[in-house]
């Protein structure tokens, strides 16, 4: 018994590891030209975050929130309807 616990410990925690780990890290920069913009993802689709309930990359609890953001093209954010150039408190 002990060994199957063993095992099945190992194989659980190979494959969780890996996973928490990506989801910690920020969104890596993108190849077109781009500006962080605040207030327009979706819970969990966000690249980063300034400050507040989130970390980084894929961690937002809602939809819009404030001080999590996402890339998009220069120029674009301010032409999105509740899209900011800068974080704001939740």
């Amino acid at each position: 018994m002990n060994t199957r616990f063993l095992v099945a410990s190992a194989l659980a925690a190979a494959i969780a590891i890996p996973a928490a780990a990506s989801a910690q890290a920020p969104a890596k920069a993108p190849e077109f030209k781009a500006e962080k913009c605040y207030g327009v993802s979706k819970a969990g689709k966000n690249d980063c975050a300034s400050a507040g309930n989130n970390s980084c990359g894929g961690t937002a609890r809602r939809d819009a929130d404030p001080a999590a953001w996402v890339y998009v093209p220069v120029g674009m954010c301010e032409r999105i309807t509740g899209g900011s150039m800068t974080p704001k408190k939740a």
